[in-house]
């Protein structure tokens, strides 16, 4: 998958996924952004970003699922964690950044750190920084220690399930269990949040 970052958060992807998936799993964008009352340049970025997890295919403007994206859909919480994260594993921003962590002492990242790492791509550090946290610890892959202000790899068992030690971290206070991260030096206030139209779609997806 090519070098990207998301420019949407969890919520947001997940809410355009159920409406499209209420649209019998193809629509055009335009149609679907008219839908939530939103412009389609409000949409594009959870369309791309579908795209770039190879969830969706778009093809002249028409946004159709892929077999991943319907099983997806029709899937628990769980086996949509297990998607995202393997998706998420499969582009190289993810693929880089996971590969630092654990190559790195007590596996986890300083804001800089981090930062210097966003710095070789094309994303913006100040935007990327929250949407790549949110995504990260959506699909635990890692989670976010705002005290220290460091990026902390999850440890996984074999076969992928979480146990004791490797389970989803609690919220910081102010953030939702769905991936929201406290903000850090790289990003020192939070990232605007959701559209409430998207957020109340995902609110049924789950």
């Amino acid at each position: 998958m090519p070098t990207t970052f998301p420019k949407c958060n969890p919520t947001e992807l997940m809410g355009l996924l159920v409406l499209l998936n209420a649209h019998k799993g193809s629509e055009d964008v335009a149609l679907l952004a008219d839908d939530l009352d939103l412009e389609i340049d409000e949409i594009l970025p959870a369309v791309e970003f579908a795209e770039v997890l190879q969830l969706v295919k778009v093809v002249e403007g028409r946004a159709t699922f892929t077999d991943l994206g319907k099983k997806l859909v029709g899937g628990t919480i769980r086996d949509r964690k297990a998607i995202i994260r393997e998706q998420l594993r499969k582009t190289t921003l993810f693929r880089t950044l996971l590969r630092a962590l654990e190559n790195a002492p007590e596996h986890s990242l300083s804001d800089e750190e981090l930062g210097q790492i966003i710095s070789f791509t094309t994303a913006p550090a100040d935007e990327a920084v929250q949407n790549i946290v949110n995504w990260g610890r959506y699909a635990d892959l890692f989670r976010y220690d705002s005290t220290e202000q460091r990026l902390i790899l999850t440890r996984r068992p074999a076969g992928g399930k979480t146990g004791p030690g490797s389970s989803h971290p609690p919220a910081s206070p102010g953030t939702s269990a769905e991936g929201a991260a406290a903000p850090s030096k790289a990003n020192p206030t939070p990232a605007p949040g959701p559209d409430p139209r998207l957020a109340s779609l995902a609110s049924v997806a789950a």
